[in-house]
């Protein structure tokens, strides 16, 4: 992360996860923990994270995605319907991808 302070509190304050009681870096997502890497501690560089996405399960994406715009979170394009799910596009303050997500139909 370019700014750890910024970051911790976007996780813990925007997007309200549940901080881990033993790491002020580690929050959790049910039962994934999540961590605030920073690479430039270990001789490495940032860069947003290019290869995967982290799926947040929410009941209500519309809902979810209305409260956070209310806090200034900037949305990629509109929420979408894949056929099986509703999902809504966002980044953390450090270009990170997240998506709030919602699976409306059964698993076959």
């Amino acid at each position: 992360m370019r700014d750890a302070e910024r970051a911790r509190l976007f996780y813990l304050e925007t997007l309200e996860l549940r901080p881990d009681e033993h790491s002020k870096w580690e929050f959790w997502v049910g039962d994934t923990c999540f961590s605030i890497w920073q690479p430039e501690q270990f001789g490495g560089e940032f860069e947003p994270q290019k290869n995967a996405i982290a799926l947040l399960h929410v009941d209500d994406v519309e809902g979810v995605r209305s409260e956070l715009e209310a806090k200034g979170v900037e949305f990629v394009g509109e929420t979408f319907d894949t056929g099986v799910c509703h999902m809504a596009e966002f980044t953390d303050p450090d270009g990170n991808k997240l998506v709030l997500h919602k699976r409306y139909a059964p698993y076959s």
